[in-house]
């Protein structure tokens, strides 16, 4: 008998195991390329966050300023960041994460270029503020489409890849802002971005899924303003705190800025669609996240930038030198970023970061006793530690925000957190800068290296207050044990 030609078989019917587990290795394999995707934009804004740092004094030579008053150009940066990141979700909502994802990579691009060719601190000033419109959406989208997509028993797992990569581009900034500033030109820091940004819009046509409202709502202008209001006062008022004669000036922001705040709150409670909403603080969790990213991160946001000036200017080391000892810190997050979920399965939130907050401030503290003869084994076994120690502190404060929460407000809460994570970096570099300048009695190394110390010691002080805020969180659950009927309502 003749064989049956092939276009006349008719193909066995799929059994229903068969079509759910085809399902899955598909939908698996769709996340891993999107979560490749927001690692990608996370370590790309993560890496431009902190490439300066090492760079700051080459860079501020070119532009005939002083070092300490380049803290501008990080401040600014980060402030812009969290002013329009509570602009993401109506963005998103209005059209589409793909789109917004895409040009805010677009824009962080040509910020990019204008920063590479800046002449002028006022020009990198603006320039960076360029960068900062285009960063905004890059880790509210990314982690608001992680929700909506990676099943809530994978959420953390997912996250801690994200942060992973993240971490490492914060750390590997300082390195090759070191290595290209000594080598090259403070330029390339911010033009080697223009490439990767292409890619990632390359990336996002084929990865990023559209997610947005099928009715959209109108924008709460009025509280934009407001709130961008408020910040931009707070960190004009912290950069002028250690002029002298200034303070008559500082009182006025800060006045100004308390009262756009008051009247955002009023605003917020009668807006049916606020900015920020500020009803998600009634779960305890949300408001517990938020409370303890920004105070934790006022503590340790500008050590690295202090530790880079102690190190250059007060120790003598090569810019490449200094950035190569920013390694031990992504070894050490690379070390226990794979156990944090066990961690948190384990202890939970509030025993884990209560404990944990305490260690930060002491491995903080512990930098005090570095000097120019301390031997660099020593150094890089200090920052391995305080690496590992910050990698448990990210992950967990990072997350802790959406345990509670459906995914109706996912959106909301990444762009609060990612608001408060970046107005505190920005807070946090002005005060660590101003401590050193109200320290620094000359530019003889022997006075960097005090005060460095006294910094230090206030700073580690701070994240130490911090840990009274994680210990209102309530008796620990089991994580990723409960089902969405359980979560908290707003």
């Amino acid at each position: 008998m003749r064989p049956m030609p092939d276009s006349l078989k008719v193909p066995l019917a799929p059994t229903p195991a068969t079509v759910a587990t085809a399902a899955t290795a598909s939908a698996k394999a769709g996340h891993k390329g999107l979560i490749w995707l927001v690692a990608a934009a996370f370590f790309m804004q993560a890496l431009d966050s902190t490439i300066v740092n090492t760079a700051v004094p080459g860079i501020a030579s070119a532009l005939a300023v002083t070092p300490l008053s380049m803290r501008s150009a990080l401040t600014t940066y980060v402030l812009t960041l969290a002013i329009f990141i509570p602009a993401s979700p109506w963005l998103c909502d209005r059209f589409g994460t793909r789109r917004v994802f895409g040009a805010a990579i677009g824009v962080f691009a040509l910020g990019s270029l204008l920063c590479g060719l800046a002449q002028s601190l006022p020009q990198l000033v603006a320039a960076r503020v360029v960068q900062g419109l285009g960063g905004a959406a890059l880790m509210p989208v990314g982690r608001y489409v992680l929700v909506r997509t990676i099943e809530r028993k994978d959420f953390v797992s997912s996250m801690t890849t994200v942060a992973t990569f993240g971490l490492i581009g914060s750390v590997l900034g300082p390195l090759l802002g070191g290595v290209l500033v000594q080598y090259t030109s403070w330029r390339a820091i911010f033009l080697i971005n223009v490439p990767v940004s292409l890619l990632g819009m390359y990336l996002n046509r084929r990865q990023m899924p559209d997610y947005r409202l099928t009715e959209s709502r109108r924008f709460d202008t009025l509280g934009f303003v407001l709130f961008a209001g408020a910040s931009a006062m707070l960190l004009l008022a912290s950069e002028k705190a250690g002029g002298v004669g200034e303070w008559g000036k500082v009182a006025m922001w800060s006045a100004v800025a308390v009262l756009l705040g008051f009247l955002y709150v009023l605003h917020s409670r009668r807006t049916e669609f606020p900015v920020t909403d500020l009803k998600l603080l009634k779960v305890r969790s949300v408001a517990v996240a938020l409370a303890g990213n920004l105070f934790t991160r006022l503590g340790v946001s500008g050590m690295f930038l202090l530790l880079v000036l102690f190190l250059q200017l007060g120790c003598g080391w090569s810019p490449s030198v200094v950035g190569l000892m920013m390694v031990p810190q992504a070894l050490g997050a690379i070390a226990v970023k794979w156990v944090v979920n066990r961690l948190l399965l384990r202890l939970g939130y509030r025993r884990l970061l209560l404990g944990n907050t305490v260690a930060v401030s002491l491995m903080l503290a512990s930098f005090t006793l570095v000097g120019p003869q301390t031997p660099l084994p020593v150094i890089a076994l200090q920052v391995f530690a305080y690496g590992a120690f910050m990698s448990l502190q990210y992950s967990s404060m990072n997350t802790l925000a959406y345990v509670d929460l459906d995914v109706s407000h996912a959106s909301m809460a990444s762009s609060m957190a990612s608001t408060a994570q970046y107005l505190s970096m920005s807070f946090g570099i002005a005060l660590a800068s101003l401590l050193m300048e109200a320290f620094l009695a000359g530019h003889e190394p022997a006075q960097y290296v005090h005060a460095f110390r006294c910094s230090i010691l206030i700073l580690a002080a701070m994240t130490l207050a911090a840990s009274w805020i994680f210990s209102r969180l309530r008796k620990d659950r089991p994580v990723n044990a409960r089902t969405t009927d359980e979560t908290t309502s707003v």
